[in-house]
């Protein structure tokens, strides 16, 4: 492990001061809140869907902050970076908080005009968000937040009040919690030697395959995204062997860097787009999903962009460009990656992810997951559910109550299948309905390395 990426442990061994509260007030948490739910079946902020006991996402991140704040009586305040998308939501449901000890603020990022291929002009005829002007906008990647957030007003705001770091990650990651080590280790470094980044880096297993990871270039630490390795390279990228970490997007942020860097104009961060598809555009096509444009950038060097060429409804091929926030590590003075447990990468992206989360793997206390003692191992088991289950709203309907699930190493369900009542399941279990079959698994079942396929009906009598 290089010197500029540490075992977490290292980190934790050196103990907790007697004044994690001084720490603690130094310190925004900030959450990426631009996703919509689409992608599970869901309307509106994927924030607000829920996960775990009715909480939701945002539910669960201020109570895990409220919890610090009574703890150790300090003012850590919440930071939602909201897009367009998500903003008119996002502010209703934040009244629900008022009682909360948790002070709330957000801030927009930018919203940037698709580009017709052809012509290399906007899309959108107007300003506007109604209409065909919908589908001419995008929000440009979480590494707006630099630019977004020091626009708004709210970066020398919270400098003002003693602030001094952020902690940023994905508000769909529930194991990205405040952790005092982490903190306490960038408050304690001497004023020169100040580390201004920090990014959460873990374990790749072969799940992880396509996630960013760190490398040392031209003496920085910088983040490789799998869109920027030429395909000759993608299975090397991909070797659980060579390239053994990868970016959580858990990072911890020198508030008092990005205002220099903003002011220098020296934020400076590859383009890349990986091919991916509108759910808001119907059948969408994506056409030459990558092509490669040489440009310079402020700072004179030459960059590449690979651009997105997604087809809109009226059958238009459109280039949209973004940033990863993980990728401005460069600019910043001492930066570091700390190779944290794999507790700390929870992500929901999937209703395989929400069954986990869901289920006695875990256990919730004062808005943050953990996993049960109960379980021998670690390791949380590999789960893949169906198309039939891709929908949150379709996923809760197949089962009557989440199956017990501490024993289980690896679960693949694929067609109509229903789980009754107290479903345990232990080893590896298949459960296969072919196209026209359905599957209903008994109330109370017991599956242990178990393959369930062909046609099993359970009536009402």
């Amino acid at each position: 492990m290089t010197p500029s990426i540490q075992p977490y442990e290292k980190i934790r061994v050196k103990g907790l001061p007697e004044n994690v509260a001084d720490s603690l007030n130094k310190l925004v948490v900030v959450k990426l809140n631009g996703g919509l739910g689409t992608s599970m079946g869901c309307k509106g902020p994927k924030s607000l869907i829920s996960v775990r006991n009715e909480n939701t996402f945002l539910d669960l991140t201020v109570q895990q902050i409220e919890h610090l704040n009574k703890t150790y009586n300090t003012d850590v305040p919440l930071v939602l970076m909201n897009s367009f998308n998500t903003d008119e939501d996002t502010r209703k449901i934040l009244q629900k908080y008022t009682h909360h000890r948790v002070k709330i603020h957000t801030f927009n990022q930018s919203r940037y005009p698709r580009v017709n291929k052809e012509s290399l002009l906007p899309v959108a005829k107007d300003m506007g968000l109604a209409g065909e002007s919908a589908d001419g906008w995008y929000p440009p990647g979480h590494g707006d937040i630099y630019a977004s957030f020091y626009n708004s007003g709210l970066l020398e705001q919270l400098i003002a009040e003693g602030k001094e770091y952020i902690f940023v990650s994905n508000i769909d990651n529930l194991g990205a919690t405040v952790d005092l080590h982490i903190l306490n280790h960038l408050v304690s470094q001497p004023n020169g030697k100040r580390c201004e980044f920090i990014m959460e880096v873990t374990d790749k297993t072969r799940a992880d395959v396509k996630g960013g990871t760190l490398i040392q270039y031209e003496g920085k630490l910088r983040l490789l995204e799998i869109a920027q390795v030429p395909k000759a390279h993608v299975d090397e990228f991909k070797s659980v062997s060579k390239f053994k970490i990868f970016n959580t997007n858990n990072l911890w942020i020198s508030l008092a860097a990005i205002k220099r860097l903003q002011e220098q104009n020296a934020m400076d961060m590859e383009i890349i787009v990986n091919p991916k598809i509108s759910e808001s555009i119907p059948n969408p096509k994506v056409t030459n999903a990558k092509q490669t444009y040489q440009f310079q950038n402020n700072n004179r060097r030459t960059c590449t962009r690979n651009a997105l060429m997604n087809t809109l409804s009226g059958g238009l091929n459109v280039i949209q460009l973004e940033t990863a926030v993980g990728a401005a590590i460069k600019c910043f003075d001492h930066a570091l990656g700390i190779n944290v447990p794999r507790s700390r990468f929870l992500p929901v992206k999937t209703t395989s992810d929400l069954l986990l989360v869901m289920s006695n793997l875990y256990s919730l206390e004062a808005g943050s997951l953990t996993m049960s003692e109960k379980r021998e191992f670690p390791t949380t088991p590999h789960v893949k559910l169906g198309s039939s289950f891709t929908k949150v709203q379709e996923y809760l309907t197949r089962f009557e109550s989440i199956p017990d699930m501490l024993e289980l190493d690896h679960l693949t369900v694929s067609g109509d299948v229903t789980f009754g009542k107290h479903v345990s399941l232990k080893g590896t279990v298949i459960i296969i309905a072919n196209h026209g079959d359905r599957i209903d698994i008994p109330a109370g079942s017991l599956l242990e390395n178990k393959i369930v396929s062909g046609n099993l009906r359970i009536l009402d009598h």
